[in-house]
């Protein structure tokens, strides 16, 4: 006598629990991988969102940046100004002072024989012209003011000949000369003495 077996309920019930754990399975990586993209996008977005904080950061320290040159840039303007307002202050104190300086200058230098007409001053240049004994003695006067000259430098000679008519009194033969030099820039020491009133009268050693 032989047993016969049904099996196919058992093989049903067998291939619907498979499926059943597949779609199991299948729920379960769905909704895994769901939470690790949704993880990453979350530490992502924490960085994006610390870089934003970061530049808007940057950006406001830029700004304050910008405005901080703008003032320092303004407060150099302003020194610099001052600065040259200043300058201008001392030249004026300076070039207040040329004419006693040239004076007193032109009574040490100026030898015997030398008698001087005009002097005329276009801001540091001067222009000497007058009468000499003669070319010696006008030789004489641009050494003095080469070497020996305290606020006078570069003495140049523009010309001599012999002169027409000289000073009133002054019967001999003279030479007429003109000469330029140039007022140093800060004289080295105050004026020692003051010079004479008249600026033509002959200066004698």
């Amino acid at each position: 006598m032989s047993i016969r077996v049904n099996l196919l309920p058992h093989r049903e019930a067998r291939r619907k629990r498979q499926k059943n754990a597949f779609f199991a399975m299948t729920g379960v990586s769905v909704l895994v991988g769901g939470a690790l993209v949704l993880l990453v996008w979350s530490v992502l977005e924490g960085y994006l969102g610390s870089q934003r904080a970061r530049n808007d950061l940057i950006a406001q320290e830029n700004t304050k940046l910008d405005v901080q040159i703008k003032e320092i840039a303004s407060l150099r303007q302003e020194i610099d100004a001052l600065r040259a307002r200043q300058k201008a202050v001392e030249d004026l104190q300076s070039d207040r002072n040329q004419p006693v300086y040239l004076l007193d200058e032109l009574t040490r230098q100026t030898p015997e024989g030398i008698y001087l007409r005009s002097i005329r001053q276009d801001d540091r240049k001067v222009n000497l012209s007058g009468w000499a004994a003669s070319n010696e003695r006008v030789s004489e006067f641009l050494r003095n003011l080469q070497n020996n000259g305290r606020y006078v430098e570069r003495p140049e000679l523009i010309e001599i000949k012999l002169a027409g008519s000289g000073p009133q009194g002054i019967q001999r033969r003279l030479f007429e000369f003109s000469l330029n030099v140039n007022m140093k820039q800060n004289p080295d020491r105050p004026v020692a003495a003051t010079a004479p009133a008249g600026s033509g009268a002959k200066k004698k050693s």
